[in-house]
């Protein structure tokens, strides 16, 4: 009886290793191995890069689409975090983008409740203000950053005036 658990064992065991040869051979992975998938965050923020850096080359049709994928990557990743106010930001980016502009102001007004500190969303609620030619609101927002001694204050400044 002995045997005959030992040999079960040793043919069991020659399977699997069997199976996990041939699963390397192949590029198949049993077991989870390497970094955990990226979040909706990660990849919202890879693609806004994406989509920023198209439309800096001026393909603005594949620029829109990318915005758009930015867009449902950061709203999945409202989901999971809602009181998170980069991600707050990143949506009005993408908003404003796409001109869904009652989104991109609503999106950056209530990321600016989370963190009235917070200066990329003071910056791009400025420049947001700015585009739809809301200059004295545009120059609130830069009065608010004018203490602050960032680069935020500097780059809106210059491009009110």
């Amino acid at each position: 009886m002995k045997n005959i658990n030992f040999i079960l064992l040793f043919f069991f065991s020659l399977s699997i290793l069997f199976k996990v040869y041939a699963a390397e051979k192949t590029g198949e992975h049993l077991g989870r191995e390497g970094p955990p998938p990226a979040g909706p965050y990660r990849l919202g923020f890879k693609e806004l890069e994406r989509a920023i850096k198209t439309e800096k080359k001026g393909n603005l049709k594949k620029a829109k689409i990318k915005f758009e994928k930015a867009l449902d990557f950061f709203l999945e990743a409202n989901a999971q975090d809602p009181a998170n106010p980069d991600i707050l930001n990143y949506l009005g980016l993408c908003s404003a983008k796409l001109g869904l502009d009652e989104n991109a102001e609503i999106y950056y007004l209530l990321g600016l409740e989370l963190n009235n500190e917070h200066n990329s969303i003071k910056y791009n609620l400025g420049v947001f203000y700015y585009n739809e030619n809301r200059v004295s609101k545009s120059l609130e927002v830069l009065n608010s950053l004018k203490n602050c001694g960032c680069e935020e204050y500097q780059s809106l400044k210059m491009l009110i005036n």
